[in-house]
């Protein structure tokens, strides 16, 4: 079955599930105009082409929508379905755009999966280390990997379980070979805890905000490299600046930047051993140490 038959099938049996019948022929039609002609994402033309039947039909998107089956992470392999999953908050990540609410990794034993909560979708937001049924979601492709949708249609639901998560903890020695930006001192608005720019959040605008300090910077064990996130647990650990000590030093010299300035001098080209879990992209560091040799010396060794 090619992809869109796939998708029309899909649409059918889900109009058909709510007790309503539709057209295959219309609904394949339309979906090879957006996808093919243009080159609408899979999941948008699903969008619309349901949005559309939905409006020819009079009828609400609360009678449309069925309960969709509960699957696992591992069962989530092509877009445009709608489904519904029990998985744990495995990650935050900071929003990018105003017309994302929350964004991260959720999981459950079978696997992690990127998920977007869309603003317009207007719910609360999930917390790390909590389990959900996110009951309703349509699953999408974005860079060549999956990822679950949050949309108005969808719901989330706290659960008293505790999901388990396949083992994703990693250890990783190599030296720090650099750090990002947003990194060092910097602000977190209150409302949701995203990083600010000159005082102003993506999704809240000009708001209040507090202090941070973290480390983006990326590690190479000389066959890969890694990109590692240091809290201010770490980062004090190895340098003895806490977020006190930060911004003590970004008042006396009159310059936030000063902090980053003052961990690069003192941990790039390092070498660590690191321990923490796998996101999709960071390692969340729990543990870290310096070596005791630095990399000449290491190097000297290996001659």
């Amino acid at each position: 079955m090619d992809k869109i038959a796939e998708l029309t099938e899909q649409i059918v049996k889900r109009f058909k599930d709510s007790g309503f019948d539709v057209d295959p022929k219309e609904v394949s039609k339309r979906l090879n105009l957006l996808i093919h002609e243009f080159k609408v994402p899979e999941s948008e033309a699903v969008r619309t082409v349901t949005n559309y039947l939905m409006k020819e039909l009079e009828i609400s998107r609360e009678q449309l929508v069925a309960e969709s089956p509960l699957v696992k992470v591992s069962d989530i392999t092509s877009p445009g379905r709608w489904v519904s999953l029990k998985a744990k908050v495995v990650q935050l990540w900071d929003a990018t755009s105003p017309n994302v609410s929350q964004v991260g990794l959720i999981g459950d034993e079978t696997g992690i999966i990127k998920f977007v909560i869309w603003t317009k979708a207007g719910k609360g937001e999930v917390e790390e280390g909590k389990s959900y049924l996110f009951r309703n979601v349509v699953t999408d492709s974005f860079a060549g990997r999956m990822q679950v949708n949050i949309n108005r249609s969808s719901q989330i639901v706290e659960i008293d379980e505790d999901i388990q998560l396949p083992p994703r903890e990693l250890e990783v020695v190599g030296a720090l070979v650099a750090i990002q930006q947003n990194s060092g001192l910097i602000r977190r608005c209150k409302l949701c805890n995203r990083t600010m720019t000159k005082e102003v959040c993506p999704v809240h605008g000009k708001t209040e905000g507090y202090d941070d300090l973290r480390i983006k910077g990326v590690i190479d064990d000389g066959e890969n490299f890694y990109e590692v996130i240091l809290n201010e647990d770490n980062i004090r650990e190895l340098t003895g600046i806490g977020l006190k000590e930060a911004r003590k030093m970004a008042e006396e010299r009159l310059d936030r930047n000063a902090v980053l300035t003052e961990l690069k001098n003192s941990l790039l080209g390092r070498y660590f051993r690191v321990v923490g879990t796998r996101g999709e992209r960071y390692l969340i560091v729990r543990e870290v140490e310096f070596l005791k040799q630095d990399i000449r010396e290491l190097a000297g060794e290996l001659l």
